[in-house]
């Protein structure tokens, strides 16, 4: 591998991870939160940033060390825990999957005023496209990369117009009116929770970046797929920031799309549609691709035929939106188990990185066990208290 594939692969591990936790969901829990909290959600954000960073570098260095998939790290710690974690990920990977179909929909209807169902099976043709190619990889890579730089600059356009009270926001990051611990926890779900936080490592793994020689690297990529994905929140946040200390209230349908029309009219509301399609697109393909890498756990030919698999993914996801839409009993569910994901998954991992059998000499760093010790539980207490919410309203 020359150093320029080595530094495409990294920066494409960086954004598939940010981008698959940029979708649809990211951009509406930003609005809300920010109307919520004012410029206190700032803070949340500066939580979350060392929260996310704190699970995301424990996970992808232990990845590069073990030269394994979370799965298979899973079952080297417990026997057979890897195929429970496997049927999880991919349980929340398809049900968030079928809503960002729909995200790239709704962009596709909002930029272009074509038929949601016809965006959604646009977005996904698209996708099977990308993984289609030879090098299916490298095009992965350069589309979330362009896409995720497109939603950045767009986005921070309306930020300028928009004139949000910067040193308001400065003050709150570190002295907040009000700590919202529910924010913090939901910010860290939708940044690093379920299969978003394995994008990276397993496509760092794919791209053969691992060993402990290279496990600088993977901590820098690491820490950088959480800076743009903060990059983007923080100036999304600030965007809704601007429009709400003017005295605006955002539309609870579309709290988003509301904010970019307030700012810039028509043409603001044109650029919500494409930052809403690429978000949707980046996560269809960071849904699939990952959710595919937990489904090779099954059978070793799913391997060798993996961008197929990914493709039949896509086309599922496509299919069950155009014919019955987002399935609201599934989504509920995923979203439910979806918060004990990370807690299961990080803790094999804080458990692997003390098996000499998996990671061999390594020694891991004590302040990041603690630091990943943090998450777990805080993210184990969301996880059962969404659960237990969620049982009475299925049963």
């Amino acid at each position: 591998m020359t150093s320029k594939q080595r530094l495409s692969a990294m920066t494409g591990a960086a954004f598939l991870m940010a981008t698959s936790a940029i979708g649809p969901g990211f951009l509406t829990q930003t609005a809300v939160f920010t109307e919520q909290l004012l410029a206190s959600f700032a803070f949340v954000i500066l939580a979350s940033i060392i929260l996310d960073i704190g699970a995301q570098i424990n996970i992808w260095r232990i990845i590069a060390v073990s030269n394994m998939r979370g799965q298979e790290i899973a079952n080297a710690v417990v026997p057979g825990l890897g195929y429970v974690v496997a049927f999880f990920i991919i349980l929340g990977g398809l049900a968030f999957n079928i809503g960002n179909v729909g995200g790239g929909g709704l962009g596709a209807n909002t930029l272009l005023g074509v038929n949601t169902t016809v965006g959604a099976v646009m977005t996904g043709v698209i996708c099977i496209i990308i993984f289609s190619l030879k090098e299916a990889n490298v095009a992965m890579d350069k589309i979330v990369r362009y896409l995720g730089a497109l939603m950045i600059l767009l986005t921070a356009y309306v930020m300028f117009k928009g004139q949000p009270p910067y040193a308001e926001a400065a003050i709150r990051t570190v002295a907040p009116l009000e700590i919202d611990f529910l924010a913090i926890i939901t910010v860290v779900g939708g940044t690093v929770g379920g299969y978003i936080t394995f994008a990276g490592g397993h496509r760092l793994l794919d791209a053969g970046i691992t060993g402990r020689e290279n496990i600088s690297s993977v901590t820098k990529t690491a820490v950088s797929g959480i800076v743009v994905a903060s990059i983007m929140r923080f100036i999304l946040f600030l965007a809704v920031l601007g429009v709400v200390a003017a005295g605006f209230s955002l539309n609870p349908e579309n709290p988003t799309a509301s904010v970019f029309q307030i700012v810039a009219g028509e043409l603001g509301f044109r650029i919500f549609g494409l930052v809403l399609w690429a978000a949707g697109i980046t996560s269809v393909i960071g849904a699939a691709y990952t959710s595919v890498t937990f489904l090779t756990v099954f059978h070793s030919s799913i391997k060798k035929y993996q961008n197929y698999w990914t493709i039949g993914f896509i086309v599922f996801s496509t299919i069950i939106f155009a014919l019955i839409g987002r399935p609201v009993t599934l989504l509920v569910l995923a979203g439910a188990f979806n918060g004990l994901i990370l807690p299961l998954t990080l803790g094999c991992i804080l458990l692997a990185a003390y098996r000499s059998k998996i990671v061999g000499d390594y020694q891991h760093p004590v302040w990041m066990t603690i630091f990943g010790g943090i998450v777990l539980l805080l993210t184990a207490y969301l996880g059962i208290h969404t659960l237990v919410q969620m049982l009475p309203q299925l049963f």
